[in-house]
């Protein structure tokens, strides 16, 4: 049976609609998170993501979740400069300070922040655990992307930022599954806590399974792989 034939310039169109339709979608969560400060200062516990945490809100929580709430839209929309290839190219000396800006903000600001409030994940343990592995993770997507750096390994760092975008991006994605939730009507409360995994792991899931199939073309289109056998 032979490959099917690949027509470049429409992968290209596509993935310029998708990625089109990808920043809007970052853009627009990021412009939510903002609108939303006026009931976060002062705190209104009568709606929205702060309903029920009043009990635990005045201690350490309320630090960590407005450290939260503000730098994490910034690596947001820093990241949308740093995985764009063309400002990369044409502005090297800004890529690189706009990267160690985000890494800052991922290792000393988000990701403490996040693993503080992952416990109080209203969505119970599991949930808890989930967004405590997502903090973990972008940490270390974020560190092994600057040591690629350092050592010139630049398809390597290039990979570990996209990765730890993606992760960055699950809040995004959280939000999507949590419209869809109140779509789909009344749902069980496995949800939640499977929506929480999801955000991020489904994510990374799609990348390396693009990151493969683009090694696999190239070798293919190089002849370095032949016809997969039966």
């Amino acid at each position: 049976m032979s490959l099917a034939t690949f027509h470049p310039s429409e992968v290209v169109t596509r993935g310029r609609v998708l990625g089109v339709l990808a920043v809007a979608l970052v853009l627009k969560i990021v412009a939510v998170t903002i609108g939303n400060y006026r009931s976060y200062v002062p705190p209104d516990f009568s709606t929205g993501f702060l309903e029920g945490r009043e009990a635990y809100f005045w201690g350490a929580y309320r630090w960590a979740f407005y450290t939260h709430i503000v730098a994490g839209p910034i690596t947001l929309l820093l990241g949308l400069w740093l995985v764009n290839d063309r400002f990369r190219m044409r502005f090297p000396k800004w890529h690189r300070r706009i990267g160690w800006t985000q890494v800052a903000l991922i290792l000393l600001l988000t990701t403490p922040s996040g693993l503080w409030m992952a416990w109080y994940a209203a969505a119970g343990p599991v949930a808890a655990v989930g967004l405590a592995g997502l903090a973990f993770a972008t940490a270390a997507t974020a560190a092994l992307g600057v040591r690629a750096a350092t050592r010139r390994r630049c398809i390597q760092h290039r990979r570990w930022m996209w990765r730890c975008y993606l992760l960055l991006c699950s809040a995004v994605v959280l939000r999507v599954l949590g419209g869809l939730g109140t779509v789909l009507g009344p749902v069980g409360p496995w949800y939640d806590p499977l929506a929480t995994w999801l955000s991020w792991l489904a994510p990374l899931a799609a990348f390396e399974i693009r990151e493969r199939l683009r090694e696999f073309r190239a070798r293919s289109a190089s002849g370095i792989v032949t016809t997969p056998r039966a």
